[in-house]
């Protein structure tokens, strides 16, 4: 044999023993995975919302060819079993403690059943909309706000158990957010994630922080916000106040924008740190998951792995409901973001349409607002979809 041939043929055995190593780790570290999001499944906390929108009128059908999973970020200072936050927790946190509930960060996240790009549908977080059970509010308030009530009334009623009222009154209350978006959107809720700010501290800290990186320096107070220019990494107490930050341009919708950007490198971060890999790393996690999320009881776990995936790699087109006034006050001089809710449902069904294609197309549908998607998801100039791919796009 000569000695290209042996060469060749060296090559040749070299080149399957490498495919062959990297199929047996690719399989070994999914085998792993899997594992790792068993023991997420059994230490996430569940709640049977969906047997309550059941119960919900008008709802929209519930086959429209894609799952809708409403992903919620709330302020709670209890833990996900409904048990107060210790102090020194709150002072990690930089809050307070209080009996309302805030959700601030409200998420559609559209899954397409024919395989197309998924969306995240952010919604203000002050958006004013009718609230079932309440009065026209901020969004942001139905699930406190109908919690309370709730609450007030099951004790008087006679339901001595705490913890009864708490998961009756949790449920109302998850229900009138639910039903508020989906009279927004004219989307079907199929699927329901919580995560309350806790969790969102402790996750940051098992990956090690976030890299994000600011346009300018900025302060705020009120949240605790304290940057400087530039890329940098942060966690804890830290990562809230970035993402909390009041005072900062185009109020709620610079918020959405800073939080989606966020997300995005949060999921990196998470999918690379060895987390699943890592027993401490993955203690932590399961610990944070532990105390702070909640789930519907069908959600399936690797749905939300799945797409978390899809954040970290950019394959989630990132979008924000329209809206005609970001600095807009109601009867009780609060400050709101208003919205023309026809249009809202009519650019939502837009980008239901164009999801749903096995090849959609990569721009954001156009809106009759002065304040659509395409002008207020800027980064530096270009769409926030766009931006959240590279490795980390700077924000206001």
């Amino acid at each position: 044999m000569s000695t290209a041939a042996r060469a060749k043929k060296t090559a040749r055995v070299i080149g399957r023993t490498v495919v062959a190593l990297v199929a047996v780790t690719t399989l070994a570290v999914s085998g792993y995975f899997w594992t790792a999001l068993r023991l997420v499944k059994e230490n996430t906390n569940t709640t049977q919302i969906l047997q309550v929108l059941e119960d919900i009128p008008n709802s929209p059908p519930v086959e429209d060819g894609a799952i809708d999973i409403l992903l919620v970020g709330s302020d709670s200072r209890t833990d996900a079993q409904g048990r107060p936050l210790p102090a020194d927790v709150l002072r990690k946190l930089r809050t307070e403690g209080t009996d309302t509930v805030n959700t601030d960060t409200i998420i559609v996240m559209r899954v397409p059943r024919n395989g197309g790009k998924a969306s995240a549908i952010s919604i203000p977080r002050d958006t004013y909309v009718p609230i079932a059970g309440y009065r026209e509010d901020k969004i942001n308030s139905a699930y406190g706000a109908v919690k309370h009530l709730t609450a007030e009334r099951l004790q008087a009623e006679g339901v001595s158990d705490q913890q009864e009222r708490e998961r009756q009154s949790d449920e109302a209350g998850r229900k009138a957010l639910v039903q508020a978006v989906q009279d927004l959107t004219g989307m079907r809720v199929d699927h329901y994630a919580e995560i309350n700010l806790y969790g969102f501290y402790l996750l940051t800290e098992v990956i090690g922080g976030v890299q994000v990186c600011l346009k300018a320096g900025t302060s705020d107070p009120n949240s605790g916000a304290n940057f400087r220019a530039g890329p940098q990494t942060i966690s804890g107490g830290d990562a809230l106040s970035f993402v909390r930050q009041r005072n900062m341009p185009g109020g709620d919708l610079g918020r959405i924008a800073r939080q989606q950007v966020f997300m995005s490198q949060a999921m990196k971060q998470l999918l690379s740190a060895g987390t699943f890999t890592d027993p401490g790393k993955m203690s932590g996690l399961l610990d944070a998951v532990s105390k702070s999320v909640v789930v519907d009881q069908k959600l399936d776990i690797a749905t939300l792995a799945t797409q978390a995936q899809g954040l970290a790699t950019g394959n989630v087109e990132f979008a924000t409901i329209p809206v005609t006034s970001i600095d807009g006050r109601n009867e009780r001089g609060q400050s709101i973001v208003t919205v023309d809710r026809e249009a809202v449902k009519a650019w939502v069904a837009q980008l239901i349409g164009e999801t749903a294609k096995p090849a959609p197309s990569s721009t954001t549908p156009s809106t009759p607002s002065r304040f659509g998607p395409e002008k207020l998801l800027s980064l530096d100039g270009a769409p926030a979809v766009a931006a959240a791919r590279q490795d980390v796009p700077c924000v206001d």
